[in-house]
């Protein structure tokens, strides 16, 4: 998720792999069935690293174990594929 200390900045979203950050109302905002935390892709949440200002703590509502969270990488993945074809 992404906090109301975000500043708009702008870094996090081309850093998502899945595409799952997108500008809200205000703030920027996660999809989270787009969200695999980067599982699949890199060893930390990309948009966290970026982020200057550390608004992109773990959802508190939104809790999935590592293998959901490959198993959503995996769906996604294939959705690209089946699309670029």
């Amino acid at each position: 998720m992404i906090t109301d200390a975000c500043i708009n900045c702008d870094v996090c979203e081309p850093e998502c792999p899945n595409q799952a950050i997108s500008a809200g109302v205000e703030i920027y905002v996660i999809d989270p069935k787009r969200c695999t935390e980067c599982v699949g892709h890199f060893d930390k949440p990309q948009c966290v690293e970026v982020c200057p200002v550390d608004c992109i703590p773990l959802d508190p509502d939104v809790v999935e174990t590592p293998e959901q969270l490959l198993a959503k990488y995996e769906t996604l993945t294939a959705e690209k594929a089946a699309g670029a074809s």
